[in-house]
């Protein structure tokens, strides 16, 4: 048990404050979990209410830090969770966390997949993305939701549109129909765009006469 006997601001920084206990430098907390939590000079602690701050301190700073990243770019909450635990947060601040930002609508894996499929299917095919949203922790559920959304004459065309792209590059230094073939197939393939898809719009830019 002890007593607060000085409440201080550093000089610093204004957002945090100095706490001195039986008139010692104790330690610092912010100044919002002071106000918060009623802190004032003359007050009785025991160290159950000291871990309570410490708690409350640890939650405030990686609340803090969860909301930088998601400043620069959306993040699905895997991506968050990962880049919390590498800055060494404590399990109980990470998942606090994690629920403040999903109150607050801030982080959605749906709203994120939607966005993403949205965004990347105007140049990559829908194996490419599944993988890419299985890497940031997206359930299969969920992917198999938005992806099942995707109009196959749509990536049809989108294909299309790269191979031609791709054929008009590589008939600068190839004119072997073979080769040029195995070289967009292998193309759009990596862009993750079905066998079946690949197979059809390979044979149709290839074997196109007004391409020449």
């Amino acid at each position: 048990m002890g007593i607060i006997t000085k409440i201080e601001a550093q000089k610093r920084n204004k957002e945090r404050v100095n706490i001195y206990i039986d008139e010692e430098y104790a330690f610092s907390l912010s100044a919002e979990i002071v106000y918060k939590q009623g802190l004032v000079a003359k007050m009785q602690v025991d160290s159950e209410a000291l871990g309570n701050l410490a708690e409350e301190e640890g939650f405030l700073k990686c609340k803090g830090s969860a909301l930088r990243i998601i400043e620069r770019t959306y993040k699905t909450e895997k991506e968050i969770r990962d880049k919390l635990l590498l800055k060494e947060f404590d399990i109980d601040s990470i998942e606090r966390t994690i629920e403040f930002l999903k109150e607050y609508n801030l982080l959605n894996d749906e709203d994120y997949v939607r966005m993403y499929v949205k965004d990347k299917m105007k140049n990559q095919g829908q194996n490419k993305i599944k993988y890419a949203l299985i890497q940031k922790g997206i359930s299969e559920e969920l992917i198999k939701k938005e992806v099942s959304k995707l109009n196959e004459d749509s990536q049809k065309e989108i294909a299309y549109d790269l191979a031609v792209k791709k054929y008009n590059l590589l008939t600068k230094r190839e004119d072997d129909k073979y080769k040029l073939s195995q070289k967009i197939y292998r193309f759009l393939t990596a862009k993750g765009y079905d066998y079946a898809i690949v197979g059809e719009v390979v044979k149709k830019v290839v074997n196109s006469k007004e391409l020449y």
